[in-house]
């Protein structure tokens, strides 16, 4: 399975406290030996305050060494530097608990400027604390307190006067992340939206830049679009049609395509019967840089009508499914649209058809064949029906009128249309402004 585990090309692009839920499934799974994953665990370790965790991960790696006083050291040195910033955001923390009238105005206003002077009039709090609050905030995040590092960090984002700065830009980052962390799902994919926003209408970074951080927000939009119930319409429309994020997969990272293909196979009576062209298209023109048993499944079902090598490749997905923590939880969603995707094209090209041989490329029993056909025809209203006397599907004409046609040539004009004009708008604003700027991705 490692030859088509892609970990080791997602980390490389996510925060590292993300990449520990992928080394605990790949730990889970057995995908690579035990002991490597402890070594690169407590390698991700070295650089955060989360000591406890690396002092246990040292002990099931060494089991018969003690655990070095660099450790207990370091352990004191956290302790200490807690100690200090909690003592420094005392006073802004206590008003975000104590202050009924601030809350209020919080839910009222969104202008940092207005909020922080409410702040400095009734409560005497500096610049410096907000400062003080974001690094408070990013110091529980290496900790690996995620809850309260977002909490800090959002009132941190609202209290700034300019939210959308450097260090604004990277406190949504951390944000996101905390999310993700914790699994709230609802709130990481606003803080996706709202992040993938201020990438798209920042002016200051520039080309290399910009492709840079949208390469970031596709790899951990991921955690976000396979968790949360509209995330794999949210990805579809993101990866396949805004072509600003299309070009980064095609540059950057085309191994994201595995996804793309899962999304839209897992949700075939959600989108558009245009999509599979336009998939298809996009995995025609990758193939050389990547392909995989999910892209050449597809392939061989709608480029080669090769059933016998898409039965195949469809067992060959089953395992690349089962090892890949975005898609694993959609396995089953996966082979039923799977079954149905080779079932509708092989229908399309024949007009009857033995059971028998269905059940062969569907890769089940003759009679569990029968059945789900039969489920198939009613709940997709299909246009077919059943000898039972001679084993056959017998199909009828479906042609689509011209109307359906044009509708359905049409339906993408909107989002390239969009998509234009931002990007019409957005060069506009960078010839007016004629700056160019280095922004930081993360806390």
């Amino acid at each position: 399975m490692a030859e088509f585990d892609l970990s080791t090309r997602i980390a490389s692009k996510l925060d590292r406290h993300l990449v520990f839920p992928l080394l605990e499934f790949l730990s889970v799974n057995k995908i690579y030996n035990e002991d490597d994953i402890l070594k690169g665990k407590l390698e991700l370790l070295k650089n955060t305050k989360m000591v406890d965790f690396a002092m246990d991960v040292h002990k099931k790696l060494y089991p018969e060494m003690e655990v070095p006083e660099s450790f207990r050291d370091k352990r004191t040195e956290v302790v200490s530097e807690l100690k200090n910033f909690r003592e420094k955001c005392t006073p802004v923390v206590e008003v975000f608990s104590s202050d009924e009238d601030f809350m209020k105005l919080l839910q009222d206003h969104r202008d940092g400027r207005y909020l922080f002077d409410y702040l400095s009039r009734k409560h005497n709090i500096q610049p410096d604390t907000l400062d003080a609050l974001y690094d408070y905030a990013k110091f529980q995040y290496e900790c690996g307190n995620y809850s309260g590092a977002a909490e800090y960090l959002h009132f941190f984002r609202v209290l700034s006067p300019n939210a959308n700065d450097q260090k604004g830009e990277s406190a949504l980052w951390g944000k996101l992340a905390s999310e993700i962390l914790m699994q709230n799902w609802d709130v990481a994919l606003e803080d996706l939206h709202r992040l993938r926003e201020v990438i798209d209408t920042n002016t200051t970074l520039n080309v290399v830049e910009q492709l840079q951080q949208r390469t970031w927000l596709i790899h951990w939009s991921l955690f976000v679009y396979f968790n949360h119930p509209k995330g794999k319409d949210d990805l579809i429309e993101l990866f396949l049609y805004a072509p600003q994020y299309v070009n980064a997969i095609q540059t950057q990272c085309p191994y994201i395509l595995r996804y793309v293909a899962a999304a839209v196979v897992i949700n075939p009576t959600k989108i558009r019967r245009g999509v599979f062209k336009d998939l298809i298209k996009f995995i025609q023109q990758e193939s050389g840089a990547y392909k995989d048993p999910i892209t050449e499944f597809l392939e061989h079902i709608y480029v080669n009508f090769d059933f016998d090598n898409a039965q195949q490749m469809l067992r060959e997905c089953e395992t690349v499914i089962s090892n890949d923590i975005f898609l694993v939880s959609s396995l089953d969603d996966f082979i039923e649209s799977a079954r149905r995707l080779i079932f509708e094209t092989f229908c399309r090209i024949h007009h009857r058809i033995s059971i028998s041989m269905l059940a062969e490329k569907l890769n089940m029993t003759q009679d569990a064949a029968e059945r789900w056909i039969v489920d198939l025809i009613r709940t997709a209203l299909l246009d077919a029906k059943i000898d039972l006397k001679e084993g056959h599907v017998i199909m009828g004409v479906q042609m689509p009128s011209v109307y359906e046609q044009i509708i359905e040539k049409t339906k993408s004009l909107t989002f390239k249309t969009q998509y234009l004009m931002q990007n019409i708008e957005k060069k506009t604003n960078m010839q007016k402004s004629g700056r160019e700027g280095n922004v930081s991705f993360c806390i």
